[in-house]
């Protein structure tokens, strides 16, 4: 059995020890926190009945078994049933002075497709902001003309006739938002970082968004009350916020449910510019069950002009991916049809510090 239980509990990854059998014995957090699955329900059942590999495993690991080496797996869905699966990379190796027991350790892929999407929305919206300093100082002015002209010909016409200044005035004012959403990425003021409870914000959108666009939805409030403040732009987070909110009402336009759900995991770690650890162990999840992403946009939902909307923008998610980096966190997003969960992982509030760690 491993002795050093504090080192085994400390692993960033989830793992498992099998004995003889393929039995589980032992379980550490990041396995129960992946698996979405206690150590007390996982111990005592065989490894292929609890942990779902989309792979024929058990006679290659029979052979690495009996001749005591180790088995690499990469890019295998992985799940317990509990969450949706996950591309994992899987090693399963022999621990060293025992007969017959073996370690499994399962390393997900999420952690790596956050980063490079996040980097790719980076650099996108960068350029974006370029462009929206040449489009504000060169269309938004001649607009605003174009819209009094319109105004002032409509006076003297006839009803038929001012349908069509009627139609330049909401043209030119549809681009003028347009304008005004792609100026945002063009705001680099620094995101005013504060210590921030979750769920007041949450709630102030869900209240916003039960009295306007979002009247015809169910919202339902699944959180943890337990958790610490986090460290945000409380206005940019809401903005966040009703932003997914506005979504997942527009997907569901007659009628559904949108579940608030937060909670702490410490599985999330990710190295900064400067070298040093940063911990997103605050979780916050916005799940609705419309008919999800369109699968030729879903994996670049967070890049600008990227939208599976009619008339969409594609800007509405760029800019939040845009605001969730500036504050120092992730989002990502998984779409099935009838599920679809934009996550967001957020640091703590520094004086908020999760106990027994360094």
């Amino acid at each position: 059995m491993i002795q050093d239980t504090a080192l085994w509990s400390s692993l960033p990854v989830p793992a498992l020890l099998l004995d003889g059998d393929d039995i589980i014995i032992l379980s550490n957090p990041a396995a129960e926190s992946f698996l979405n699955l206690s150590t007390r329900s996982l111990i005592g059942q065989r490894i292929w009945e609890k942990v779902m590999i989309d792979a024929p495993l058990e006679a290659p690991f029979a052979r690495a078994r009996a001749n005591r080496t180790s088995l690499f797996v990469n890019d295998v869905d992985v799940g317990s049933g509990e969450n949706p699966p996950m591309m994992c990379n899987l090693q399963f190796a022999p621990l060293q002075g025992s007969d017959d027991l073996m370690i499994v350790m399962i390393s997900p892929r999420e952690i790596a497709s956050r980063v490079t999407q996040n980097h790719s929305s980076a650099k996108a919206a960068k350029s974006a902001i370029g462009m929206a300093e040449m489009l504000a100082h060169e269309i938004k002015n001649p607009l605003a003309g174009i819209t009094g002209a319109a105004q002032l010909l409509s006076m003297g016409l006839t009803t038929e006739d001012r349908e069509l200044t009627d139609l330049i005035v909401e043209e030119s004012r549809r681009i003028v938002k347009l304008l005004e959403q792609v100026e945002q990425f063009g705001n680099l003021r620094p995101p005013l970082l504060k210590p921030v409870n979750i769920h007041d914000v949450l709630d102030r959108a869900r209240q916003s968004a039960s009295v306007g666009f979002g009247a015809h939805m169910l919202y339902i409030e699944d959180y943890d009350p337990s958790l610490p403040r986090t460290m945000a732009d409380a206005d940019q987070l809401l903005q966040v916020f009703l932003n997914l909110l506005k979504n997942a009402a527009e997907a569901n336009r007659d009628g559904g449910a949108i579940r608030l759900h937060t909670f702490y995991d410490t599985s999330l770690r990710v190295r900064r510019n400067d070298g040093t650890q940063s911990r997103l162990p605050l979780q916050i999840e916005i799940i609705d069950d419309g008919p999800g992403l369109p699968p030729a946009i879903a994996a670049d939902v967070f890049e600008p002009f990227i939208s599976g909307k009619e008339n969409g923008t594609g800007l509405g998610l760029a800019l939040v991916s845009k605001l969730i980096g500036d504050g120092g966190g992730w989002i990502t997003v998984d779409s099935v049809p009838g599920r679809t969960c934009f996550r967001i992982s957020l640091p703590l509030a520094p004086k908020e510090t999760e106990t027994g760690e360094d």
